[in-house]
């Protein structure tokens, strides 16, 4: 079967589409509620983190754009998380709720290989655009069931780190000790995974392109 030539924009233009959408999702929130907590403590960095995301909503809200639903749903979960770590009193919920969320995602990984619906996939195409040339060749199909397979694992190795390094933490009374080894620990496995992505995701288009020259 033929496929037409593909041409997709540079990585570096793909990656300034996704990188605002990172930011004020993933690594703004984080450093809200680190700068608050050395400022306010615990419960004035929960504030102040539920306080950035609604404010995120309503920005949008009142310039009439468009909310994306990962924000609601982002907003509904900040708030549980907030209200479960206020009721117990105790940091160790805050943290571990989110880690149950992410395994039960990492099995939704799985599940959608089978179904032959990869999730990666279809996240990618919320930060990125991608032609349907590419979508449709079977390289790039078996290239986003692998990939999701590799960020199931990550996704659960990550979880059941931060799972066992907040009680550890927790029991030693070191939320500082929790938060630098957690913060290493995901980054460098999502880096490494990350990189990886990057290279076999560059090496299907590279072999794309020399199998329409």
């Amino acid at each position: 079967m033929n496929h037409p030539p593909v041409h997709l924009p540079r990585l570096t233009a793909l990656a300034r589409q996704a990188a605002p959408r990172l930011l004020e999702g993933v690594v703004a929130p984080l450093a809200v509620f680190y700068l608050a907590m050395m400022v306010l403590g615990f419960k004035g960095a929960l504030i102040a983190t539920v306080a950035w995301v609604y404010i995120g909503v309503g920005w949008r809200l009142i310039r009439r754009v468009k909310v994306p639903a990962t924000m609601f749903l982002a907003a509904f979960a900040i708030t549980v998380r907030a209200l479960v770590a206020f009721w117990t009193g105790t940091w160790m919920w805050f943290f571990i709720q989110p880690e149950m969320g992410t395994i039960c995602i990492s099995i939704a990984f799985l599940a959608s290989v089978r179904l032959n619906r990869p999730l990666v996939q279809k996240l990618t195409l919320d930060y990125i655009h991608l032609p349907s040339a590419v979508l449709k060749h079977e390289r790039v199909r078996r290239f986003f069931a692998r990939i999701t397979l590799l960020w199931a694992f990550v996704l659960l190795m990550n979880s059941t780190l931060s799972i066992a390094l907040a009680v550890h933490e927790y029991v030693a009374g070191s939320l500082g000790g929790f938060m630098v080894l957690r913060t290493s620990a995901v980054a460098v496995i999502s880096g490494l995974a990350i990189a990886f992505s990057i290279f076999a995701f560059k090496r299907v288009l590279r072999r794309l392109n020399v199998a329409h020259t």
